[in-house]
């Protein structure tokens, strides 16, 4: 057997794990790529996150906790990107050194929330999105009815074709829950080193994720698997 061949396999049991883990409601970690963000997220599907997935986001990772929705969600509740939306003078000349354009829609709380910050409100408002992503019916009225802005969990927008067009941990992790059986939405928050103030390093990631019995999967591995 060839190193290539064994390579190919063990990146397409690496993949398989990570999809049976999110089948499951298990987080993985991800790795978009050394030459684009260069970050790690931790994804989970957000029909399971309960308010303790909500802590260790917060506590274990650190970035901003977000929901992402694929494109066709969005356009079924109207919602737009968020760049669109600002008639500031700072949403001018909108630049990214490492994609074309943010994926950020709407800052968003559930309705039956407080302040909509804690870990009970945010799982509430990220698993109630998670019911309205997975209903064909529900619409922009609906959501109008059971979500306010702003809010505490910003949703992003998935790229149309997924994969195919964007390369994001928003679209690794919409890539992940349509092959695992998950409805289209998805959280991922950045994990963070606070010992240097940067992204946290792909080692130090791989530790925590053996450390917690999670999987760690590279961005190349799933894009080749999902191609």
């Amino acid at each position: 057997m060839t190193s290539s061949t064994t390579n190919q396999r063990t990146a397409d049991s690496s993949a398989e794990q990570a999809i049976n883990a999110f089948a499951t409601g298990k987080p993985v970690l991800v790795h978009d790529a050394a030459d684009r963000e260069g970050e790690i997220d931790i994804i989970y599907p957000a029909a399971t996150v309960d308010a303790s997935a909500v802590a260790q986001l917060r506590q274990d990772a650190g970035g901003l906790i977000c929901t992402a929705v694929s494109a066709s969600v969005a356009e079924r509740m109207s919602l737009p990107f968020l760049h669109d939306e600002l008639s500031h003078p700072d949403a001018d000349a909108h630049q990214l050194e490492y994609d074309e354009r943010s994926s950020f829609s709407l800052p968003v709380n559930h309705r039956d929330t407080y302040t909509g910050i804690t870990d009970t409100d945010r799982a509430q408002t990220i698993r109630a999105l998670a019911e309205a992503a997975a209903d064909d019916e529900f619409d922009e009225r609906d959501f109008a009815a059971e979500f306010r802005s702003p809010g505490h969990v910003t949703i992003l927008r998935g790229a149309v074709g997924l994969l195919e067009s964007r390369r994001g941990h928003t679209e690794f992790g919409l890539a992940l829950a349509d092959a695992a059986g998950q409805p289209p939405a998805v959280v991922v928050c950045e994990m963070l080193d606070g010992s240097t103030g940067t992204a946290t390093s792909p080692k130090r990631a791989r530790e925590y994720a053996e450390t917690h019995d999670i999987e760690y999967i590279e961005g190349a591995v799933l894009t080749q698997r999902f191609s």
